[in-house]
């Protein structure tokens, strides 16, 4: 499991750790290493949260920390997908998700992910500091634990990153997945357990609706629809953990 966390932490950050050959080999075939490298980015972007300064300079501060640990992969891979939405035909979609030019659609879509992340940002800092932190690492959590889904489940798409990871564990290969997710929930301060609970299941539930979208539109699960999965469900996951919070 090491190796594979390694290998996970490898591919979903720039965190300087190595891995090589053997950690990307382990990390294909164990999705429960996506939900390891959930808590340390997690917990890494939650830093600024804690610290007592305004709700919007926390907010920004969150915003840079995230990218600066996960650099801007996953956020291609969505403007790929964007690209790829405002096509005709599957044979321009996945000419699309190899154009190194980015158009209108994944202009779009990254403008207005960033935007929506940047508003669970405030709301999620508004929450105060121990409740921020902890529904941050759930969204991160939870985005991981829907990438474990997406790559367990999906139907892998052209050959290329998505293929080499899509489809290489099984199905009961999600149960260390769950029981990994389990210890983000159990830190919930009081009152705050819902919110948490509807932030991790929000993951997989996204990721399983673009798995489905790539499935039909690009011919299967691509490494840009991975990264997409994982842009949109932190989003998600952020959103309805504050709407859960401030609602019970």
């Amino acid at each position: 499991m090491l190796t594979a966390v390694r290998g996970a932490l490898a591919f979903l950050t720039r965190l300087p750790v190595g891995g090589g050959e053997a950690g990307w080999d382990a990390f294909r075939t164990t999705p429960a290493a996506f939900v390891v490298a959930g808590y340390v980015v997690g917990g890494l972007a939650a830093l600024p949260l804690l610290v007592p300064v305004p709700v919007s300079t926390a907010a920004a501060l969150y915003l840079a920390t995230l990218y600066l640990v996960t650099g801007v992969t996953h956020v291609d891979g969505l403007a790929d997908c964007g690209d790829a939405a405002a096509a005709h035909g599957i044979d321009d979609r996945r000419s699309a998700l190899k154009d190194s030019r980015t158009g209108v659609g994944g202009v779009l879509v990254v403008g207005l992910g960033l935007l929506a992340l940047a508003f669970g940002a405030l709301g999620v800092a508004g929450a105060g500091p121990r409740v921020a932190a902890r529904l941050v690492l759930a969204a991160e959590v939870s985005a991981k634990a829907g990438m474990a889904t997406l790559a367990a489940l999906g139907t892998p798409g052209h050959e290329g990153l998505g293929s080499a990871v899509v489809g290489e564990a099984e199905a009961a290969g999600l149960l260390p997945v769950v029981a990994a997710v389990v210890p983000a929930a159990l830190l919930a301060p009081p009152g705050s357990t819902p919110a948490l609970v509807v932030a991790l299941a929000a993951g997989p539930a996204v990721s399983l609706l673009v798995g489905r979208w790539a499935t039909n539109h690009l011919g299967g699960v691509t490494g840009d629809a991975l990264g997409a999965a994982n842009e949109l469900a932190r989003v998600v996951a952020l959103h309805v953990g504050v709407v859960a919070w401030t609602l019970w």
